[in-house]
C-alpha cells in the first residue's frame, strides 16, 4: 500500500474514534476534565479526558458554595472530576457538553445524608435564609425548615434564627427531587425532656430557685427553671391583687421562685414568686398602729363594707357604719372602687391579719337641730321618758338591721367575725341608752 493510503487510513481511524468516543459520553456519566482555559464569561473549559472532545463548567456550576471569581478556586492544568449534565450544540456545530463539579459534590453530600437518615443520626447546619413558612438550611445542599418545627413553640419572628448554627432531625429525604425536610423542634423537645426529667429529679417542694419568665397568660406566668418550665399563677405573684401577669412581669425577666409542688406523672411544677418576698403584715402594728391615719385605696365593696387597701398586699375594713356619720344604704352609696380615701386604724391583729378601719372618725360629726337649740330642753325631758319606752324595740330594730347588712359576710372570706361586725354599732347603741 502507498503512503498516501496509509495516511488516509490513520485519519480515517481517527475520525471513527472521536465520533466513537462522543458516543461514550452520556449524560449523568462522572468524567475527568483537565483545565484548558477561562473564558471571559467566568466559564472553564475543559477536555474530557481519553474522548477527545471537549466540555464547559459554567462559574455556578463550580461549587455548592458561592463563588465570586472562578480564578480564585481553579487554575488552567486542573484536573477535576464532573458530571455530564446535557449535550451543547450538534456534531455539526463541534458540539460539546455542559459539565458540572457542583453537582458531584451535591451527588456526594446526598448519599452522605442518606446514611445519616438511615442511621438516625443528625446533622449540623446554618441558617441561611427566612423565606415564606419556614427557615432554608445549608447543609451542603438545600434544607428546608417548616416554621411549626423550628422551635417547641410558637416563634412570630423567625429572623431570630437567621445566621444561627443548629442541629436538626432529618424528617424527610428525596434526592431525585431535592427535597431535604429537617426539624429543629424535635431536636430542642428531646434535650428540654432530658432536661426536665434531671431538674425534676432534683426539685423538691420548698426549695427557692432562679428562673427566667419565659411566657404569661391570662392565668399566669411560665417560669423557665433552666429547661423545664414552672408555672406562676396569677395569685402567686404578688401579695396586692393582680389583674393580669403582664401588668407586673415581662418575658425575660428574671425572678426568684419558690417551689410549692412538684408532679412527675403530669409533668407539672407549681411555683410561687409572692413567697419569696416580704410578708406585707410584718411589723404591721409599728406601720399602721390603732389611732394612726393611713392613706388607702378601696379595692372592694361588699352589703356590709369597703375594702381598702393601706399598703401593698394589706387590706382593712371599713364596716359600713363606720363609712359616714349618715345613714346610707350601701357602701356603694358614697365609695367605689379605686378610690383614693384617708381612713383612721381603729384596731390592730397581726396574728389575724386584720385591721378594723374609719373614714367617719376623720370627719366632724354634724351638729343635730335637738343640740344646736336650747330653746327645746323642755321638749327633750319628755322625749326621753319615749325614749326609755321604745328603748327595747330600737334595740331589738338595730340588731336585726346590723345582721342584714353582714348577711353576705361569712366569716373566712372577710377576716372579720360577726361580732366584730356588729358589736361597735350595738355598743354604741347601748351608751346611747344608759346615757338617756
Amino acid at each position: 500500500m502507498s503512503e498516501n493510503g496509509t495516511s488516509q487510513n490513520n485519519e480515517n481511524n481517527d475520525l471513527l474514534d472521536a465520533l466513537n468516543s462522543i458516543d461514550t459520553v452520556k449524560v449523568g456519566d462522572v468524567v475527568k476534565g483537565e483545565v484548558l482555559a477561562i473564558d471571559d464569561d467566568q466559564q472553564a473549559i475543559v477536555g474530557i479526558a481519553d474522548t477527545g472532545v471537549e466540555g464547559v463548567v459554567p462559574k455556578k456550576e463550580l461549587s455548592t458554595k458561592p463563588v465570586d471569581d472562578i480564578k480564585s478556586v481553579i487554575k488552567v492544568g486542573d484536573v477535576m472530576d464532573l458530571v455530564v449534565i446535557s449535550r451543547i450544540g450538534t456534531d455539526k456545530e463541534g458540539g460539546s457538553y455542559l459539565l458540572s463539579q457542583r453537582r458531584l459534590e451535591a451527588r456526594k453530600v446526598w448519599d452522605d445524608i442518606q446514611k445519616e437518615f438511615e442511621a438516625g443520626h443528625t446533622l449540623t447546619a446554618p441558617v441561611t435564609q427566612v423565606v415564606k413558612g419556614g427557615l432554608v438550611v445549608d447543609a451542603g445542599v438545600r434544607g428546608f425548615v417548616p416554621a411549626s418545627m423550628a422551635s417547641d413553640h410558637f416563634v412570630e419572628d423567625l429572623a431570630q434564627f437567621k445566621g444561627q448554627t443548629l442541629e436538626f432531625k432529618i424528617v424527610e429525604i428525596e434526592p431525585s427531587e431535592n427535597r431535604l425536610i429537617l426539624s429543629h423542634r424535635a431536636i430542642v423537645e428531646k434535650q428540654r425532656a432530658a432536661q426536665k426529667e434531671e431538674i425534676m429529679a432534683k426539685l423538691t417542694a420548698g426549695d427557692i430557685v432562679e428562673g427566667k419568665v419565659a411566657r404569661l397568660t391570662n392565668f399566669g406566668a411560665f417560669v423557665d427553671l433552666g429547661g423545664v418550665d414552672g408555672l406562676v399563677h396569677v395569685s402567686e405573684i404578688a401579695f396586692e391583687r393582680v389583674e393580669k401577669p403582664s401588668d407586673v412581669l415581662k418575658v425575660g425577666q428574671d425572678v426568684k421562685v419558690k417551689v410549692l409542688s412538684v408532679d412527675p406523672d403530669r409533668d407539672r411544677i407549681s411555683l410561687s414568686i409572692k413567697q419569696t418576698l416580704p410578708e406585707p403584715w410584718d411589723g404591721i402594728e409599728e406601720k399602721a398602729p390603732q389611732g394612726s391615719v393611713l392613706d388607702g385605696t378601696v379595692k372592694r365593696l361588699t352589703s356590709f363594707g369597703a375594702f381598702v387597701e393601706v399598703f401593698p398586699g394589706v387590706e382593712g375594713l371599713v364596716h359600713i357604719s363606720q363609712i359616714s356619720h349618715q345613714h346610707i344604704a350601701t357602701p356603694a352609696d358614697v365609695l367605689k372602687v379605686g378610690q383614693e380615701i384617708k381612713v383612721k386604724v381603729l384596731d390592730v391583729r397581726p396574728d389575724d391579719h386584720r385591721l378594723a378601719l374609719s373614714i367617719k372618725a376623720l370627719e366632724e360629726k354634724p351638729q343635730s337641730a335637738d343640740d344646736s337649740s336650747e330653746n327645746h330642753s323642755s321638749n327633750n325631758s319628755n322625749n326621753n321618758r319615749n325614749r326609755n319606752n321604745n328603748g327595747g324595740n330600737r334595740r331589738r330594730n338595730n340588731r336585726n338591721s346590723a345582721e342584714t347588712s353582714t348577711a353576705n359576710a361569712p366569716e373566712e372570706s372577710t377576716g372579720f367575725s360577726l361580732g366584730d361586725l356588729i358589736g361597735d354599732s350595738l355598743k354604741k347603741d347601748m351608751e346611747d341608752n344608759e346615757n338617756n
